[in-house]
């Protein structure tokens, strides 16, 4: 028989172990061993089989364990002083209310999803992990941060393996009840709840679900309420479900229910409204909306709000391909919102900020991640690479400037060190280099010898091959109800062979099968006589890409064959729990996306942070850190004449190295079983990646270079009645109606003999039309570098002119002066060899744009 609804029954705790239910209400427990711990010591058994989850283990637990624990006076005080603990690390100031100077007094940080503990299954892959280590990161910081998403009931999905290899979903619905969750309530006790109009007089009803995850709040908008009506209620059903509506659906409701929420709990709080708002890909880009809709309400014109608006929006970019950023048909928006839904906005001023009207671009369609960065004054890539590539990739929001002049910077993510770090590898930092931060440990000391690193290793790589043999025999069980499992299983792995670890989501790109392209090479690594590898692999392809489960297929199958079975595998439901022996049990990441399509990756990261050495394309992270001891880097064949090409030389230049390269190191032992050399790269990666991996690293980046500005951005443009944006949109229109008359007329030269040298000055003098501008409106530049190709230039510096003989740059260049040009002036030395290049141009000036191009406008030299 099937229940046809499922509920959770909370455990009524003893008296004397009050403190447990504090403890279990807090997510602070994820990232904290010594919590940990505590409740693992309840039931060993339990607590592995509640995914390492305090309040699913409190609930199952039987109720004479508890009462002998309640009478356990040394337990009660370890429980009572890990409350204290909590309670201590909740209210401490920490290193966020240590700065000095202006920094917001709130912030909000905007994600589809989240990746804190396999307890809350709200995530799909990297996006909500690093969402998840953002919080957490910020919260042992201390940033005044609250957290926005949706909750989901079935999650993303259980993923199963069928006989024939192929991926089955399964979306077991959530009890949140059973979950560290609490109901977001007014003070008389009543839900709070947020209200979206839709089309057709409708409306779509949401509950705040909350989570604390140490010193943040995290808010979860919830439709599955009686207030719906049931095709409403499926909104948040699941994760990236449903089709292009049901997408714009949840969209609305994380942009703009999720602003509202956010709203309604700071004045529940008592905790001052956000000044920044952090969303993290364009799936929230619609909280923009909602804070333009509310300033309008304040007084301000749509222009006026959109300035506001922009100065304390922080946008993430996360993907490096045009196909991966949600794209909604034009018509659908404009239905959306020729409603009641954003009081104040008008439908065309807001389909104009996701507009594609640039080359290349199509007219149909309404564009997230263009209207993030349309409502975005700062935006960024997550690795120093991918922010080169979305320069590239965004260059026509910014017509006639080079892609390095667009406007979008780079932070590269990092990991939640005390999440991802193996427990055997905290309690070496604590015992040798009394160290509670392996993120900050001195690696490089000789208080941790080469043998201490090396056993750790080997605990932390037995601890995998266990854990891997047990999902393996769960599987097996799943798919063969009441067989015995085969004795195979128990072989699966040696923890003595070299381990190589893959584990992802498995979109094309990330080419789950390129270790397959000459599977006979790849049977001779795996079997090879003296040194022998082994692969362990996991991962999702999302329920509706076909080729992606093909590819898991084609794994599944090879990893079928006798010989091979005990080498390499497919685990089956990659989450946190798994990931988390597994990064530390392998002793290689492997990594090998199509460059450059890999934004940044973290796996990699959390592998390094526990000693394992990556194996990668130099993609993503990677080019920023890899020094040639930390790893190796595959050869990327980026000129190979077709894909087919490109996969057989980097799939060979894979195998080159894990034979000559990869495998022997590890295998060579002193007299005392240690591999030295292999030990020397663990120190090497342990001592130098961990900190520059570690969230706290990234967040911090975060505060300096984005949520402080944006902080003193939104509040000068917001004090006095708003004044300032008032007068700064006044300004922008200005300058954009007179923009097509700006011109460079022409340029004038000397100073330099007829063969320049090392040391020439070169005289500049550049007659520009303003077309009613006053000097002051604009920079003029001289932009100038190598000209090796054409007339392109590299390696590009830029100084300014000024202007000649006007004695008040705020003079509009008028009737006056006969209309005529205005007369810059500059020098540049000429301080290098070879060839040289330069142009004039213009831009806008403001002390209020952050960077020349942000309006798009700019007149060069012909």
């Amino acid at each position: 028989m099937k229940a046809i609804r499922k509920f959770t029954v909370r455990a009524v705790l003893p008296e004397p172990l009050a403190a447990l239910d504090e403890l279990a209400g807090n997510l602070r427990w994820s990232w904290h061993e010594p919590t940990r711990r505590l409740f693992e010591h309840i039931a060993p058994e339990l607590w592995r089989g509640s995914c390492n989850d305090p309040v699913a283990l409190l609930g199952a637990v039987d109720p004479a364990r508890l009462a002998a624990l309640a009478a356990d006076a040394g337990y009660v005080a370890r429980a009572d002083a890990l409350r204290d603990d909590l309670r201590q690390y909740l209210d401490r100031p920490r290193w966020y209310q240590g700065l000095t100077g202006d920094k917001p007094a709130a912030i909000a940080y905007f994600s589809p999803e989240f990746g804190i503990a396999a307890a809350l299954p709200q995530y799909s892959g990297g996006l909500g992990i690093l969402a998840g280590d953002h919080l957490k990161s910020a919260s042992d910081l201390g940033l005044p941060l609250v957290g926005v998403g949706l909750f989901y009931r079935a999650g993303y999905f259980s993923q199963s393996i069928s006989s024939d290899g192929w991926q089955m979903e399964q979306y077991p619905l959530l009890d949140p009840d059973g979950l560290p969750l609490s109901i977001l309530r007014r003070p008389d006790g009543s839900d709070v709840q947020v209200s979206l109009a839709l089309p057709d007089g409708r409306t779509l009803n949401a509950r705040i679900w909350q989570a604390r995850v140490g010193r943040i709040r995290l808010l979860l908008l919830d439709t599955d309420i009686p207030e719906n009506p049931d095709d409403l209620r499926l909104v948040t059903d699941r994760l990236y479900g449903g089709g292009g509506e049901h997408r714009l659906l949840q969209e609305l409701l994380l942009g703009i229910g999720g602003a509202r929420a956010v709203k309604l709990w700071s004045a529940l709080s008592g905790k001052p409204e956000p000044e920044v708002f952090h969303t993290n890909e364009g799936h929230a880009g619609f909280l923009g909306l909602e804070r333009i809709s509310s300033l309008i309400g304040e007084g301000l014109s749509f222009n006026e709000a959109l300035q506001v608006a922009r100065a304390g929006t922080v946008f993430t970019t996360h993907t490096p391909v045009a196909a991966g950023i949600d794209r909604f048909e034009r018509d659908l928006i404009r239905r959306y919102f020729e409603t009641d839904l954003l009081p104040g906005v008008a439908v065309d001023d807001l389909l104009a900020l996701g507009a594609e009207n640039y080359e290349g671009g199509s007219p149909d369609v309404f564009n997230m991640a263009i209207m993030g960065l349309r409502l975005g004054q700062h935006a960024n890539g997550v690795s120093k690479l991918h922010g080169e590539v979305s320069r590239r990739m965004f260059k026509g929001l910014w017509p006639g400037f080079d892609p390095a002049d667009v406007p979008i910077d780079s932070i590269t993510n990092g990991v939640h060190a005390p999440t991802w770090t193996d427990p055997e590898l905290l309690e070496l930092a604590q015992d040798r280099l009394g160290a509670s931060d392996t993120s900050t440990a001195d690696w490089a000391s000789e208080a941790v010898t080469d043998h201490d690193l090396w056993s750790v290793r080997g605990r932390m790589r037995l601890q995998f091959v266990e854990d891997a043999r047990r999902r393996l025999r769960s599987a097996w069980l799943e798919q063969n109800p009441g067989g015995i499992p085969p004795a195979w299983i128990d072989q699966v792995f040696d923890p003595n062979v070299l381990t190589i670890g893959f584990a992802r989501r498995v979109p094309t790109y990330k080419r789950l099968t390129l270790m397959l392209h000459d599977p006979e090479r790849l049977r001779a690594l795996l079997l090879h006589p003296e040194h022998p590898i082994q692969i362990v692999i996991a991962g999702k392809s999302h329920p509706a890409d076909d080729e992606g489960k093909r590819l898991i297929q084609q794994i599944v199958k090879f990893a079928a064959d006798p010989e091979l079975r005990t080498r390499i595998a497919f685990l089956p439901d990659y989450n946190i729990a798994m990931a988390q022996l597994m990064y530390p049990g392998t002793d290689v990441w492997l990594n090998n996306p199509l460059r450059p399509l890999e934004a940044c990756g973290t796996s990699g990261m959390k592998a390094a942070l526990n000693g394992g050495l990556n194996l990668s394309i130099l993609d993503g992270w990677w080019p920023e850190y890899f020094d040639g001891l930390n790893g190796w880097a595959i050869p990327s064949a980026d000129a190979a004449g077709d894909p087919a090409e490109r996969d057989r030389l980097e799939a060979n230049a894979l195998y080159d190295l894990i034979e000559h390269q990869v495998a022997p190191p590890f295998y060579e032992r002193n007299a005392d079983g240690v591999p030295e050399r292999w030990v020397r790269a663990i120190r090497h990666t342990l001592a130098t990646l961990s900190p520059e991996l570690s969230a706290d690293r990234m967040v911090r980046e975060y505060v300096e270079r984005l949520y402080r500005p944006a902080g003193r951005y939104e509040a000068l443009l917001s004090t006095n009645d708003y004044r300032a944006a008032r007068e700064l949109a006044a300004w922008k229109s200005r300058i954009s109606a007179a923009w097509p008359g700006v011109a460079v007329t022409h340029v004038e030269s000397g100073g330099v003999v007829s063969v320049p040298q090392v040391g020439d000055e070169l005289h500049l003098r550049a007659h520009v039309q303003l077309n009613g501008l006053s000097a002051r409106d604009v920079t003029v530049e001289v932009v100038y570098g190598k000209s090796l190709a054409g007339d392109d230039l590299s390696d590009v510096e830029v100084q300014a002119l000024e202007p000649d003989g006007t004695p008040d740059p705020d003079v509009a260049a008028g009737p006056s002066e006969g209309g005529g040009p205005t007369l810059f002036t500059g020098t540049v030395e000429l301080d290098r060899a070879g060839a040289f290049g330069y142009t004039v141009r213009v831009v806008p000036r403001n002390d209020l744009l952050i960077s020349s191009a942000e309006m798009g406008l700019v007149a060069v030299a012909s």
